[in-house]
């Protein structure tokens, strides 16, 4: 008996309090879709969008990073960061691999720059769109940033033009990606 005089009830069983919305509903957690969450799986780097949405932190999807097949990360890096000013955001070992990758100065999706394996992925570097131009780099100084590109040894294909939709010119990268530098529309 209770101390009100009432017949003692046994204690109520409820789910254990977890993440999202199973907290409140209350219904028992069910088992995760996300391989990285099985045992025996690696989970993602921290900071990926994987690792903040298992953390219930979510995001309107967006593109977050795009894979740039390169023959090493090292002259990679070189390029990308030691050249262009990109932030290298992500350099973690894992075995044989690294994950690399790195942001341009504005922010934006960033670059998985991922080591060719294999004689497939050899041969798709700087040719992942069949010779089209791959990447787009937005400035908002075309004149500032194609003067330290050209100083920092990037050759253009062409001289700037303007467009519709800005001033642009086409320049590749060591590895033969072919990339657009855009800046704001002329006045």
């Amino acid at each position: 008996m209770a101390s009100d005089g009432r017949p003692r009830q046994p204690p109520r069983r409820t789910a254990p309090a977890v993440r999202g919305s199973h907290r409140r509903t209350g219904r028992a957690h069910q088992p995760s879709r996300h391989p990285w969450r099985w045992p025996g799986h690696i989970p993602p780097p921290a900071g990926t969008l994987d690792r903040r949405l298992s953390r219930g932190i979510t995001l309107a999807p967006h593109i977050s990073a795009l894979a740039l097949v390169v023959p090493d990360y090292d002259s990679a890096i070189a390029f990308y960061v030691g050249k262009l000013g990109f932030r290298l955001t992500e350099d973690i070992p894992q075995g044989p691999k690294r994950w690399v990758t790195v942001e341009p100065p504005g922010g934006g999706a960033r670059l998985v720059l991922a080591k060719a394996e294999g004689d497939r992925q050899t041969a798709a570097i700087g040719n992942q769109t069949g010779g089209r131009v791959f990447l787009f780099l937005q400035t908002d100084d075309f004149a500032r940033d194609h003067a330290a590109f050209t100083a920092a040894g990037v050759v253009f294909e062409e001289a700037p033009r303007h467009e519709p939709y800005g001033t642009v010119a086409v320049w590749r990268d060591p590895f033969g990606n072919r990339w657009d530098l855009i800046g704001p529309v002329s006045a």
